[in-house]
């Protein structure tokens, strides 16, 4: 991925429904096929792969023989699922190329994990899956055999710089780009569908800094989007992504109008009758994909083993208040919502009220955004916890919230705040609005509203008793578009820090 900032947490479906969907997938559904039909006089080659004469025969118990079938590409479905079951454990090999002669054959037997496809929990069944993913994203990353047999040299070995071709670099890219997918479908700012597969090639391609591509790197990005329409078509059958591939009318139309070009007022030159007519506009000829819920699944499950932390929603259920209001700190609002939402849904209203204010209490630097994810988790409680909220009115961190609350849902004899617990409350909103958002667009109009309501904020801000007086009257002082504001709120800055003390 480009970015090392935090991923947004992912919304899985429950792993039963996951388990279900990867029984589902062409791939596994095939390995899981052959490795029932396999038997004793199934024969195998040294690498466990199916021998040529048993192909057809495996072709044929997947049911891809017939009228208008290929058989070329029968067998190399074949082939495929076959792999997969051989690295799954479906299937085991015994003494497989084992013997006296060169290409001597071995037998298989039934693998002790075909059972948990049926018996197994959906655990087994998504660990079964995520090696058959394995080997799809392997199969994904070499080019196509006749590339390979064209490499090969005199004695059967693969010359890899006569194919221009580096197994890391190319698995590495895949890696990346899937990265890259994952990152846009959990951001809450990603595209709802199918993501065109120009943006995802350029995404690797293109610097983040460049304005308009150059001619050398456009070409790159449109090498790149083949290379990733070959390896989307081999990741579909395993149920990573839904793919609409390149329109391959779009390639016959690029021959054509080169074809053309090399000679001016030929049949296909352009502006002549011949001449194709490519519909730039239409994104979605260029290629469309997805992740799939198992797809998200899938790679999350790659990005955690890899070391990145990859937060999913609902991992935070069974824990503490103070693991949910710092878990969420960094969410995305919705995200932080569904979190809090599975949250009190395991918990009496009550309870989970005073679990929460208690958490939100503190003067360390997150303790603002707790209070504010607080504030968020309260409102999604009715107002059976009431009685939690009046038992923290006297609180000087915790009154003005419960004020705030309590007033909101039209309950009676609200004691009505103090002017320190008013702006000690604004201090500690500004504070956690710049934690959650930095210096966005609502941030902004807070900070311009509290200036223009209070014409003597600054003089009375900067006394505030807050740890975080300082640094949010600086931060108004960058925000406020009017200059003599802004220099209000740095002198008054200043002050506050003056008066807490060196090292503030």
């Amino acid at each position: 991925m480009s970015d090392s900032s935090p991923l947004p947490p992912v919304r899985l479906l429950p792993e039963a429904e996951l388990a279900r969907e990867a029984l589902a997938t062409p791939l596994l559904s095939r390995a899981a096929r052959l490795a029932r039909w396999a038997g004793p006089d199934t024969r195998v080659g040294a690498g466990g792969e199916l021998v040529d004469e048993q192909l057809p025969a495996a072709a044929e118990a997947l049911g891809l023989t017939g009228e208008g079938v290929d058989g070329d590409d029968a067998a190399a479905s074949a082939s495929e699922a076959w792999r997969v079951a051989v690295d799954t454990g479906l299937v085991e090999l015994v003494n497989p190329g084992e013997g006296e002669s060169e290409g001597a054959e071995g037998t298989v037997t039934v693998g002790e994990d075909l059972a948990l496809l049926t018996s197994g929990g959906p655990q087994d069944v998504l660990g079964i899956w995520l090696t058959a993913l394995e080997t799809a994203l392997a199969d994904a990353s070499v080019p196509d055999l006749d590339g390979l047999v064209d490499a090969m040299d005199a004695g059967g070995e693969i010359d890899f710089s006569e194919l221009d071709w580096d197994p890391e670099a190319e698995a590495e890219f895949l890696d990346g780009v899937l990265g890259n997918l994952y990152l846009l479908t959990v951001s809450e700012d990603g595209p709802d569908g199918p993501v065109p597969l120009p943006a995802l090639a350029a995404s690797m391609i293109v610097p983040d800094d460049m304005g308009e591509p150059t001619n050398d790197v456009l070409e790159q990005v449109s090498d790149a989007m083949m290379r990733l329409d070959d390896q989307f078509r081999v990741l579909e059958p395993v149920g990573l992504v839904e793919y609409q591939p390149v329109d391959e009318a779009l390639m016959t139309d690029a021959e054509e109008a080169v074809a053309a070009a090399e000679g001016p007022g030929g049949p296909g030159s352009p502006g002549s009758p011949g001449a194709p007519v490519v519909d730039d506009t239409d994104v979605t000829r260029y290629g469309m994909v997805r992740l799939t819920p198992l797809g998200l699944y899938g790679i999350r499950a790659r990005l955690q083993e890899a070391g990145v932390t990859a937060p999913a929603v609902g991992d935070i259920v069974d824990k503490g208040a103070d693991a949910l209001l710092d878990g969420t700190a960094g969410f995305p609002p919705a995200a932080a919502q569904a979190e809090t939402e599975q949250w009190l849904a395991r918990r009496e209203p009550l309870d989970a009220a005073r679990e929460l204010l208690a958490a939100a209490r503190g003067s360390d630097g997150g303790a603002p955004l707790r209070r504010l994810r607080c504030q968020q988790a309260l409102s999604l409680v009715g107002t059976v916890a009431e009685p939690a909220l009046r038992e923290v009115l006297d609180d000087p961190e915790l009154g003005g919230l419960a004020r705030v609350w309590l007033t909101e849902r039209g309950a009676l004899d609200v004691p009505a705040p103090s002017e320190a617990m008013v702006f000690w409350l604004t201090i500690d909103t500004v504070a956690a609005q710049l934690a959650a958002e930095g210096n966005s667009a609502e941030l902004r109009g807070l900070v311009e509203g509290l200036a223009a309501q209070h014409g003597a904020f600054f003089a009375a801000a900067w006394r505030v008793d807050h740890p975080a007086t300082p640094d949010v009257l600086e931060a108004m002082g960058r925000i406020h578009p009017d200059k003599r504001v802004a220099k209000e709120a740095r002198k008054a800055a200043f002050k506050a820090r003056s008066q807490m003390g060196p090292g503030a």
